[in-house]
């Protein structure tokens, strides 16, 4: 996530000489990795504000030209708007009457109240506020702007995107200011507020709080040891009654959906800069009105948003899951078959969301449209992550559902999202929030106080494991076990839903102590007695396949049902009887390999596909082999050790897992030269491989 200081500060109470390398630092201390730090703004020379006064477009190339006339305040730091131009009089040709202004000593210099500035984008028309780099501006990467004849015209400066000024990676057009924001003339640096640095930041997936400006902030206030001003906090209306009616028919899926209606909304008003500016450093590229603020709203507080035409809506919303053979077409424009699986929004008309993942264009807000539905909801992370992955559909809103939002947020972020309309799109809110289904509290988790102690191998100061869980947002209560033994009680806060066991308070209040604290011991190793049998077996074998020049491999463990097919195995070939896992890395290929070929072959392919003609490799590992009677794995507490007879479950639930050692060849297996001919790979050379095995083992 790519998120700007300035905009973590806002809710920290820091002083002034906090660094941004500090930031990183406390970030990298807290267990988040920061991958880069960026300094915004750095563009030297004169950077102004200018209004596309004309546009000429120029016909005769092959790809579009525009010639503009753009005002940009006349004189800039004291040097004349088309100083260093060739050819007093070359504008004339223009249509643009010239400008006599006295230069001193009596003599008259023509100068143009527009600079001519040519630009292949079309994002903009006359009248919009741009910015432009003027002669002598350096922009991010050394490029230097200078007054040059292209196109047959004389560029006087160049109109920028955000990509070129450094503020997002947008390059789709030119950067388009609100009308109103600023003067032509006008200092753009000070406009746009380029002094800033951003930090780009990878959290692991159990922080999905840190997918948010709030969720960080939080994290840095614990780092610095600072009061935490949390954005969600606000003055939250009463319901007053229901925006929409809604029905919840999974409840598995979906534990809360909340609704708030804005009316009379002006869905063409634009965006203002200082919420375009904080998408674009966080990556994201301006749309319009509504699409920012649900983005925005996302961003500070993690919990994503989705907008509704309401016209569009037929009759009551349904949450439940898909049914076989629907479809719908999403906000990317992809009709999508839909999965019995996925959790869906869906009215009279049929599905009209693809729940957390990414709205229908059927709903989709639209420049006409006056009146919006805001919705959020809290849904189940484990069927977003699956729909996301079925559909390739790695959305900004998946990519935080799927790792738990805050349940807690709903109302809240629809409210601020409203707000934000009403203020900046002229709109009403409507009286009334729809809020149906409930979120069960999080449970308590109790353990011994001095825990974090006992598995770090530190002795923390006094109130370290209160102070730490009270940081993170646990309500915290102290005890006293039977055997007298000093407790801590904590109640994990909404944001939090990767706190569930002991292990996970512990994990807290270490990653805030500092990971840094804790020593490094190396444990002594004890006198070994060499290899065992068949750790010298293996070896033999690897080493003397790797001798005949064969190349060891580690293919995949996990294969498609229709591999088997593919090989021609016949129906009743026992290596058909495949297990599968149920957490699966690829939803394709969800069974254990019985057969090392696959994966061997598979490996092959690739070598083939890129150029590789004479290949000879080999593997030594396990294969999964069923068992009559074979059952599923049971699933014991890990409070306390199994029993017995949970141990016997458990040895009868693991499968035959013998070591095998497999070859495949293609091309020559002998290269021609100075020795002689060549020879081509054949059966031969694997009943050769077949006996170097026997012999070495």
């Amino acid at each position: 996530m790519r998120v700007p200081v300035s905009w973590l500060t806002e809710h920290l109470e820091l002083g002034p000489d906090v660094t941004p390398e500090q930031f990183a630092d406390a970030f990298v201390r807290l267990g988040i990795e920061v991958e880069d730090v960026q300094r915004v703004g750095r563009v030297t020379g004169p950077l102004v504000i200018g209004r596309v006064a004309a546009v000429e477009e120029l016909t005769e190339f092959k790809k579009p030209i525009r010639y503009c006339r753009v005002d940009v305040g006349g004189d800039v730091d004291g040097v004349a708007a088309d100083a260093g131009v060739p050819g007093g009089d070359s504008e004339e040709a223009d249509g643009v009457p010239d400008a006599q202004v006295g230069a001193g000593d009596g003599i008259a210099v023509t100068r143009p109240p527009t600079n001519g500035i040519i630009c292949g984008a079309t994002n903009f028309t006359e009248g919009d506020l741009v910015v432009v780099a003027l002669p002598g501006a350096v922009l991010p990467g050394d490029f230097t702007i200078t007054a040059r004849e292209t196109y047959g015209r004389v560029s006087e400066g160049m109109i920028c995107s955000a990509r070129e000024l450094g503020i997002g990676e947008d390059h789709s057009g030119i950067l388009v200011l609100p009308s109103g924001t600023a003067d032509p003339g006008d200092d753009a640096r000070t406009v746009l507020d380029l002094d800033d640095t951003v930090l780009e930041l990878t959290a692991t997936p159990d922080l999905g709080h840190a997918l948010s400006v709030r969720g960080l902030a939080r994290e840095l206030a614990s780092a610095f040891d600072v009061p935490f001003v949390d954005p969600a906090q606000g003055d939250l209306p009463g319901a007053e009654g229901e925006a929409w009616p809604v029905r919840i028919d999974d409840l598995d899926g979906c534990r809360r959906f909340v609704l708030r209606r804005v009316t009379g909304l002006d869905a063409g008003a634009p965006t203002p800069w200082w919420i375009q500016r904080r998408l674009l450093l966080a990556g994201m590229r301006p749309i319009s009105l509504a699409v920012d603020v649900t983005n925005y709203v996302m961003l500070e507080l993690g919990h994503p948003l989705h907008a509704f035409d309401t016209g569009a809506i037929k009759g009551d919303l349904v949450v439940r899951r898909a049914e076989r053979g629907e479809t719908l077409t999403t906000l990317d424009d992809v009709e999508r078959e839909l999965d019995p699986d996925d959790v869906v929004i869906a009215d009279d008309s049929g599905v009209i969301s693809l729940a957390g993942t990414m709205g229908g264009a059927g709903t989709e807000i639209r420049t006409d449209s006056t009146d919006v539905l805001l919705e959020a909801a809290h849904w189940d992370p484990s069927s977003i992550s699956r729909t996301a992955r079925r559909h390739k559909l790695f959305s900004e809103a998946a990519k935080r559902f799927e790792r738990y939002t805050d349940p807690e947020l709903c109302a809240a972020a629809v409210e601020s999202a409203a707000r934000l309309l009403r203020r900046y799109g002229d709109g009403g809110i409507r009286p009334g929030r729809t809020d149906v289904g409930a979120v069960e509290p999080a449970r308590s988790i109790t353990m011994p106080i001095n825990l974090p102690d006992r598995v770090a191998g530190v002795h923390f100061d006094r109130g370290a494991t209160v102070r730490r869980l009270t940081q993170v947002g646990c309500k915290v209560s102290l005890g006293t076990g039977d055997d007298g033994t000093a407790l801590v009680t904590a109640v994990p806060p909404s944001w939090r839903g990767d706190l569930a066991q002991p292990a996970d308070l512990v994990e807290e209040v270490l990653r805030l102590e500092g990971y840094d604290h804790i020593p490094s011991v190396l444990p002594s190793a004890p006198a070994g007695r060499g290899l065992t049998s068949a750790q010298r077996r293996r070896r033999a074998v690897s080493r003397t396949l790797a001798e005949s020049g064969y190349v060891e491999v580690l293919p995949f463990p996990f294969v498609a049902p229709s591999i088997w097919d593919e090989l021609g195995l016949s129906a009743d070939d026992v290596r058909r009887n495949a297990l599968s896992v149920l957490n699966p890395l690829e939803s394709e290929r969800h069974q254990l390999a019985t057969s090392l070929l696959p994966g061997l072959l598979d490996i092959l392919h690739r070598n083939l596909s890129r150029g590789f003609r004479d290949v000879a490799l080999y593997h030594v590992g396990q294969v999964v082999l069923a068992h009559e009677g074979q059952t599923a794995a049971p699933d014991p507490s890990v409070a306390v050790r199994p029993d017995a007879t949970e141990l016997a479950e458990l040895e009868a639930a693991v499968p035959d897992q013998p070591v095998h050692v497999a070859v495949v060849l293609t091309g020559r297996r002998r290269r021609p030269g100075w020795w002689g001919a060549g020879e081509d790979a054949g059966w031969a050379d694997a009943v050769q491989a077949a006996r170097d095995v026997a012999d070495a083992a």
